[in-house]
């Protein structure tokens, strides 16, 4: 009894010092090719080397665990993972793999196993087991079991790196009397190197079929595997083991008589032959590994030491650059934070002098420059322009000032590219008008750019002037950025007066009762949209805001986009998002206005009125974002098919039903729809009723306007029931609207049968 618990304790002891190895340690010759070419290519061209060595297959794979990565398919490549891991994150950890004896004085080969005969032993058990594998398991990754027997000895390895003294005993001891390590192992440990093997697979999640196979393959795997069919892979590894050993390639420390081929071939179920083929092949594929791996490299410790002295030289370089790339980080990451908070503090509702004052207040304080003007261009044939002054603690001021009669207020110089001038030399009569005191000898001058054009400039006394060719990135980055802005305000409030115009155009006055409005049937000529005869000025109109919208909107919402994607902070990130889904808002709203004005024209075909409601009811469900809308369809005999442009049909009446829905202030219906044929025969007749708030007459007149609504800020913009009554009207039908408050309405539409 004693002696079984002296056994336990030891063999807890020795779990206990195997467990804290964190990777297995590699061979002087194999690391000094490994750092040769980490410092010559990315980590995917490593692959050959660290698939073939041990300590860096098992690195590799544990940090494929580590990084929640799985093998597409089940199919294991060390290539694969390669691609896949973060390449610096590869770096670090083959840097982190332990090198064997690289300064002991004692020659590998005076040891009981030299770790070079150990390593040239996994080498051939790896390029055995992959050989059978392809006969007797094709529906299985030949490669899994290239690494299982690759790793299959990594209890044997940790012993040897851990325990060197005690495990070179255990060897000598094997060999003298011709047993198996395992027995050794167990006599004098209390366990083997399957079991520290398996306790390390497990700890550094390993495949569990590669753990399988470093666990039982010095077991009878052949019964084994008839009840556990992911066993088999350690069948096919202990077979490899036992050939490797038969063929006298590399020590394995095992010296008991290894099973005879014709034992081996029979477990397997192949043919003698076969078996002899892997046999004669197997010394040529683990001698052009062993070439790769350089394990007959004399010196290899001497070259292991000129390797490391190489390596150092060269990260000691890489930590250079990567300081000064901090550094330089770090200023931009200063300056993007600038440009940020200024972008954070605009809205849609700030003027451009808002905007100009917002800036020149922040160039002022980040660049800690002198007196700063900001003056934007002045509009077309006007005699003014508007101006910001900030003088010192950021007090500012605007002021209108006259544009100069004999050169351009931004001159040409700067009038579609970025420099920094002398302001002094350009812009004197700016410094006549202002009544501060520049110092004109440090006085600089830059446009602010959008899209080529300079739409302002900003004059600024640099109290550094011996540095100003350091900020010229950075001056130039800044005014890009406000100068879209600007344009961004300058268009917006165009686009509004674009839009206010155009809704007046197309509004004309209609006599009619109060609380309804009546259509007359179509006729049967092409209707017209509006009757006022300034359609195509109105869409000359509706072009222009959209060229002048949609230039700067782009240049904003691309800064946004690089901002936001640079920005660490969640609550600026949130604020960024925010300006670019205004941006598209804006755009959306241009898109409304080019639709509006130049729709495209039907092209119609026969098409079931059932199907056209179903498709709507759809499309006005997922409008609202609900599931289904409650739309009780009722069709009376004989009516089939209408003549339209399904398509633009279907958007329309959608646009009915979505208004009707929300006219309910607490449920999403009923929307009552019938369909009958009028009573010319030659139109089907839609009723659309729904029982909500209703309209007044005020409200009902301007229903079918572009960009009304009744609801308060933050609602829709308001072109739902305009472009369906476009839509209608260009399909040779119509649309009236009846509503009282209170009672609910109802719209007809008539559209043609043919």
């Amino acid at each position: 009894m004693p002696e079984k618990t002296a056994d336990i304790t030891v063999a807890h002891q020795v779990e206990r010092v195997v467990s804290r190895l964190d990777s297995l340690s590699t061979l002087p010759c194999v690391a000094t090719r490994l750092f040769s070419r980490l410092l010559q290519s990315q980590p995917s061209a490593l692959t050959d080397i660290i698939e073939s060595d041990p300590a860096l297959t098992a690195k590799i794979l544990s940090l494929i665990d580590r990084q929640g990565l799985s093998f597409t398919d089940g199919r294991f490549s060390v290539r694969w993972a390669l691609d896949k891991l973060p390449a610096q994150l590869v770096r670090d950890a083959l840097f982190s793999v332990r090198v064997l004896q690289a300064f002991d004085l004692a020659p590998d080969s005076d040891k009981p196993l030299p770790k070079k005969q150990l390593a040239q032993h996994s080498l051939a058990v790896a390029c055995c087991a992959r050989n059978i594998a392809e006969i007797v398991l094709p529906q299985m990754d030949s490669q899994l079991a290239y690494l299982a027997g690759l790793l299959h000895d990594i209890g044997k390895l940790a012993l040897y790196q851990a325990m060197p003294k005690s495990f070179a005993r255990i060897v000598e001891e094997a060999e003298s009397q011709n047993a198996c390590i395992c027995v050794i192992e167990q006599k004098h440990l209390g366990l083997d190197h399957t079991i520290l093997g398996r306790r390390l697979a497990q700890k550094w999640h390993l495949p569990s079929q590669i753990t399988l196979a470093i666990w039982l393959h010095h077991s009878d795997t052949s019964l084994i595997s008839q009840n556990m069919p992911e066993a088999k892979i350690a069948q096919v590894v202990r077979s490899a083991d036992l050939i490797a050993r038969q063929c006298d390639i590399g020590q394995s420390g095992s010296y008991d008589v290894p099973d005879s081929a014709e034992q081996i071939a029979q477990s397997l179920a192949i043919e003698p032959e076969q078996l002899q083929q892997i046999r004669r092949n197997l010394g040529e594929q683990v001698g052009q590994k062993s070439k790769l791996l350089g394990l007959d490299s004399p010196n290899a410790a001497a070259a292991y030491c000129d390797t490391v002295h190489t390596t150092a030289a060269q990260l000691a370089r890489d930590n250079t650059k990567l300081s000064l790339e901090h550094r330089r980080l770090q200023t931009d990451s200063s300056h993007l934070d600038f440009i940020t908070d200024f972008l954070l503090s605009i809205d849609s509702a700030t003027s451009p002098i808002d905007v100009a004052e917002n800036f020149a207040i922040r160039w002022q304080r980040f660049y800690q420059t002198g007196i700063v003007c900001l003056y934007l261009a002045p509009p077309a044939d006007s005699q003014t322009l508007e101006a910001v002054v900030v003088e010192n603690l950021s007090q500012s001021r605007m002021v209108c000032l006259n544009v100069p009669v004999d050169s351009p207020p931004i001159p040409k110089t700067i009038a579609n590219s970025f420099a920094i001038l002398n302001a002094h030399e350009y812009v004197d009569w700016l410094f006549e008008q202002l009544d501060v005191d520049f110092d004109l000898s440090q006085t600089k001058l830059v446009p602010l750019l959008s899209a080529g054009k300079a739409i302002g400039a900003v004059v600024f006394e640099l109290r550094y002037p011996g540095d100003i060719e350091l900020f010229r990135e950075k001056f130039e980055a800044a005014t890009s950025v406000a100068g879209a802005v600007l344009d961004m305000t300058f268009s917006s409030a165009d686009g509004q007066r674009f839009a206010e115009q155009f809704a007046r155009f197309i509004t004309k006055p209609r006599d009619t009762q109060p609380d309804t409005i009546v259509k007359t049937r179509p006729k049967d000529t092409q209707p017209q949209i509006t009757t006022d005869s300034s359609l195509d000025a109105l869409a000359e109109m509706a072009a222009g805001a959209a060229h002048e919208l949609n230039n700067p909107l782009s240049v904003i919402s691309g800064r946004a986009q690089l901002l936001t994607e640079a920005e660490t902070d969640p609550e600026k990130k949130r604020m960024l998002e925010q300006i670019r889904e205004n941006t598209g808002e804006i755009a959306q709203i241009v898109d409304c206005l080019m639709s509006f004005a130049r729709p495209q024209q039907p092209r119609p075909g026969q098409t079931s009125i059932k199907q056209i409601l179903d498709e709507a009811t759809q499309l006005a469900a997922r409008k609202q974002n609900v599931e289904q809308l409650d739309v009780q369809i009722d069709i009376a005999d004989g009516v089939e098919n209408v003549f339209v442009d399904s398509a633009q049909v279907v958007s329309a009446i959608a646009n009915v039903f979505s208004n009707s829905v929300e006219s309910y202030s607490d449920q999403a219906g009923p929307v009552k729809v019938t369909a009958d044929i009028d009573k010319s025969g030659g139109f089907v007749r839609l009723q659309i009723a729904d029982f909500g708030c209703g309209m007044d007459w005020q409200t009902l007149r301007k229903a079918t306007q572009p960009f009304f609504s009744a609801k308060p800020a933050g609602r829709k913009r308001g072109m739902g029931l305009a472009h369906a009554r476009q839509i209608v009207q260009l399909n040779k039908g119509s649309l009236a609207i009846a509503s009282q408050p209170g009672s609910g309405t109802t719209v007809t539409i008539l559209l043609p049968c043919k």
